[in-house]
């Protein structure tokens, strides 16, 4: 049957499109939660905003333009709105991706906030079936795996030392001498050269980026702490844990 010929098709009443949005909010809400926990830069309500900004544009993109339904040279196509929502949204979901060094987050971020974006769209589509599905897989996900992944994390062998210290001490060669004694072996480094600006008391220093790799991880609490302690250190990170 030509869709045009009945144009009933392309119009929502007040009830539904309201629960359409409403459940857009929960569902967003609930992947979003999680982040929001977890300290990300992209949490509850920016969740909740992407879900909810996709369901209005699904639904205008289905149910905006009824009154044109009945157009002969018109042609309505629901997915032509959605469509820029599944590539625009990758502007913001780069939004949440940093890169400190050689260390890069904000990945899982990003793709939680496309995937709310899909959601979103589904809701307002009236996939409801898809779009809960989807979430609690989502939160499963999130949640349950991080744990997971937290697991493997720790059992990697590769890792990343950021540190500042400075420039007129022998700090960097004892840093170095005190993660051969460990058996760490480092075998990229990146040095950059510091300024104090003219800042009064503030001492030159170096930033230096080490990639090591851990024969074993049992004494690598113990080797950080030596390393902070060493003389002329400023400041000791690895990985994002601020010594």
């Amino acid at each position: 049957m030509n869709l045009v010929s009945n144009p009933e098709i392309w119009h929502i009443d007040y009830m539904e499109m309201t629960m359409r949005l409403l459940l857009s909010i929960l569902l967003g809400g609930f992947i979003g939660f999680e982040r929001e926990v977890g300290g990300h830069s992209a949490g509850f309500r920016t969740h909740i905003l992407v879900c909810l900004g996709s369901a209005v544009i699904m639904l205008l993109s289905m149910y905006g333009f009824s009154q044109f339904a009945s157009e002969p040279n018109v042609r309505l196509d629901p997915a032509r709105l959605a469509a820029q929502v599944i590539s625009g949204i990758g502007f913001l979901g780069a939004g949440t991706i940093l890169r400190n060094g050689m260390t890069v987050s904000g990945l899982t971020t990003a793709a939680s906030l496309w995937v709310v974006a899909a959601i979103g769209l589904s809701v307002g589509a009236g996939f409801y079936y898809g779009a809960i599905i989807a979430a609690c897989m989502v939160v499963v996900s999130l949640f349950f795996l991080n744990k997971t992944e937290r697991v493997f994390s720790r059992a990697k062998k590769d890792r990343e030392i950021s540190f500042r210290i400075a420039r007129d001490s022998n700090g960097l060669h004892d840093v170095i001498t005190r993660l051969n004694m460990s058996g760490i072996q480092v075998y990229k480094v990146n040095i950059e050269n510091e300024d104090s600006g003219g800042i009064s008391g503030e001492m030159p220093s170096l930033s230096i980026r080490m990639r090591i790799k851990l024969k074993k991880t049992r004494n690598l609490d113990e080797t950080l702490l030596a390393l902070a302690q060493i003389d002329g250190m400023m400041s000791l990170e690895m990985e994002g844990g601020l010594l």
